[in-house]
């Protein structure tokens, strides 16, 4: 039987999103639970991580699991993705043989690796995650990526938490400055889960060159008009904010620049404007704001946004638990999946 994975919400339907967040608004209740008693869930970070392992850790906790944590070339060795490779550089063992000895070992496998920043035609093939999902034979979760499902579960949670029924509430996701080059992975789950819930999505960015890929662009009109609202591209700031009911804040990088950041930087420098400020949050029908954190102060949003009531990044934040114990719990509930040693 094939084992289903959480790889991304787009593998997913609006049912099974809201059955999601159903089951982590009852965590939330109640968050003590034996969906996990006796099970493991190895956590991979090939990148840092603060949110994402506190939450995952706890959240296998509380369910009576136990979580591994390792860091492949730091505490663990360093791993080759490319099949057919002659492995004489500084890679120790294949993922085709980890995957699958993890798999003897723990119930539940998470992946955190993001995009190395030189070239967006190989980062957007999603490797690392994809060569997890392939060769293991439990069930593998994206913990950030290319894309960051859980994170999406975090934020759309939140607004409902704050909002009710989000149908057609005016959702902005706007780009911000930011010093470095950022992953587009939030930006691009932003996309997917507003316009997944049926929002009226406008995406704010300085220019066309920041529009997000065409994939996500695609899969976010899909998504818009299976679910009745609407998405739109906008570079006018106060037309953005205009009525908006959510702001939501992310930085990322220009795709046509990817990998050539000098390049990119005139650019950038040039809307530091696009920060988040009293002003434009007053042009909302009493918005909301959020951000996946961390958040530079005074770079993307001010203190006086970040410290309104209107602010819910900390609801958001403590949301990732109550939706990854979801996502854990629905993924051993399936049909099939493997108990204690999978030989």
């Amino acid at each position: 039987m094939t084992v289903r994975h959480f790889l991304n919400t787009t593998d997913y339907s609006r049912a099974e999103i809201d059955a999601l967040l159903e089951q982590a608004a009852e965590f939330k209740r109640s968050p003590q639970g034996k969906q996990l008693a006796g099970k493991a869930i190895a956590l991979l970070f090939f990148n840092p991580s603060m949110r994402t392992r506190t939450s995952f850790e706890i959240g296998a906790f509380q369910m009576g699991g136990h979580a591994v944590v390792l860091a492949p070339g730091k505490d663990a060795w360093p791993i080759e993705f490319e099949v057919g490779t002659v492995m004489d550089g500084d890679t120790e063992e294949h993922i085709a043989e980890v995957a699958r000895v993890l798999s003897r070992y723990v119930d539940l496998i998470a992946v955190r690796a993001f995009p190395k920043f030189q070239d967006w035609q190989v980062d957007r093939q999603d490797k690392v995650l994809k060569a997890f999902a392939q060769y293991a034979t439990v069930p593998v979760i994206n913990m950030e990526t290319i894309t960051h499902p859980c994170q999406e579960l975090a934020h759309a949670l939140a607004m409902k938490e704050h909002l009710g029924d989000l149908q057609n509430k005016k959702y902005v996701l706007t780009w911000t400055y930011h010093p470095k080059p950022l992953n587009t992975a939030v930006a691009n789950s932003a996309l997917l889960i507003a316009t997944k819930m049926g929002m009226d999505v406008n995406l704010l960015c300085p220019t066309p060159e920041y529009i997000l890929d065409e994939r996500y662009m695609d899969f976010a009109a899909q998504n818009a008009k299976e679910n009745g609202g609407s998405l739109q591209v906008s570079h006018d700031i106060e037309a953005a904010y205009s009525g908006a009911h959510v702001v939501y804040a992310k930085s990322w990088g220009a795709l046509p620049y990817f990998g050539r950041w000098d390049q990119e930087k005139a650019i950038r420098d040039a809307h530091k404007h696009f920060i988040v400020d009293e002003a434009k949050m007053a042009l909302t029908d009493n918005g909301l704001f959020s951000h996946c954190l961390p958040l530079r102060r005074n770079i993307k949003a001010t203190d006086a946004v970040m410290d309104s009531p209107a602010c819910i990044a900390v609801d958001e934040a403590e949301n990732r638990l109550h939706v990854q114990k979801a996502v854990m719990a629905s993924l051993m509930s399936q049909p099939g999946v493997k108990s204690g040693l999978g030989f």
